[in-house]
């Protein structure tokens, strides 16, 4: 008789270790993060601030969407199917965001979308959907003001001396609110400060550096002298095109062209301090990557973000906004 009764002890004791330890492995808060391409400098800076604000906190599952939509597509249904307590994405196609949005309210998973802004009626679907971001506009202004100085302090940097700016331009990824934006109020802000303009040529490097360089190395075959600036809508393309102009003489001596960046990643801040960047614009990584993970963190908690416990003002109720900085060799020591 104590034997069976001390069985049934254990087992019971067995049968409430079980419950408690499925209860802590259902109770146990993970979010979700996709990135768009993984061999982005910018993107890398993000996921690692990402990282590093989750420490000690909720674990993130960051994965690597391969710069293709469908992937991420996989990679979302797969933190659905896990239960991801949040999601944070990055997304490739910023207009797939009204899918993932149905699918993460369906499955009543709140989330954060991040660097690639969704369409505004996207974010209002629910109210569970936030965004990180910068406003273009803002670095592009900036990067126009960056050369609009350099004009007018150099006089010889107009080589014809006819008083027009003749530029070209490498975009990022067509139809990129970055890329468009950036492109677009670069310009303006020269045109805004009484220089006329002048467009050369105009390509996408897709963002990345080797693309830039075979672009700028292509602009350079077709006009040559002619150039008087180099706008690029990311760093990893103006240094794509400082090795196009370096292979051609360029930054040796006096022989010099004015390249202008924007994210002001550490390979950049390198360039800028030898003297073949002209300046880059901050495009603020750490705090993109900390506010995203704050956000996803307290709905995860199943909390209502507010600036107070987000740490960052949010704007109509949706939207977070890290400001740009200017970077050129006058201040380039205080981004190092």
């Amino acid at each position: 008789m104590r034997n069976g009764t001390g069985k049934k002890i254990v087992a019971l004791g067995l049968l409430g270790a079980v419950c408690i330890a499925g209860a802590a492995i259902a109770a146990k808060k993970e979010i979700g993060c996709a990135i768009y391409k993984f061999d982005d400098t910018f993107m890398t800076g993000v996921r690692n601030a990402i990282s590093e604000a989750a420490k000690g906190k909720i674990k993130v599952d960051i994965v690597d969407s391969q710069n293709s939509q469908s992937t991420q597509n996989d990679r979302i249904d797969m933190f659905i199917t896990k239960r991801m307590s949040a999601m944070a994405i990055n997304p490739v196609d910023r207009t797939a965001a009204s899918v993932i949005i149905d699918r993460a309210k369906k499955a009543d998973i709140p989330v954060v979308f991040f660097n690639r802004e969704p369409l505004p009626e996207d974010m209002q679907k629910w109210d569970k959907v936030y965004y990180v971001g910068a406003k273009a506009e803002e670095s592009g202004t900036m990067s126009g003001q960056i050369v609009v100085d350099y004009w007018k302090a150099n006089p010889n940097a107009d080589k014809n001396g006819d008083g027009v700016l003749q530029y070209v331009m490498l975009k990022g990824e067509p139809g990129h609110q970055d890329a468009e934006l950036r492109t677009k109020y670069s310009i303006k802000a020269v045109e805004e400060a009484g220089i006329p303009v002048e467009k050369l040529a105009e390509d996408t490097g897709m963002w990345d550096r080797v693309r830039g360089q075979e672009k700028m190395a292509a602009f350079l075959a077709a006009h040559g002298d002619k150039i008087e600036a180099v706008f690029c809508n990311n760093d990893d393309m103006a240094l794509g095109a400082i090795e196009a102009l370096r292979a051609v003489g360029y930054f040796k001596g006096d022989t010099y062209m004015p390249v202008v960046g924007v994210d002001a990643t550490a390979p950049a801040i390198q360039a800028l301090e030898e003297g073949t960047l002209l300046g880059t614009v901050l495009n603020d990584a750490v705090n993109q990557g900390i506010a995203t993970y704050n956000l996803a963190q307290i709905m995860a908690d199943g909390e209502t973000p507010t600036d107070e416990n987000v740490g960052y003002t949010i704007t109509n109720g949706k939207y977070v906004w890290v400001p740009y900085r200017k970077v050129t060799k006058e201040n380039v020591a205080d981004f190092k």
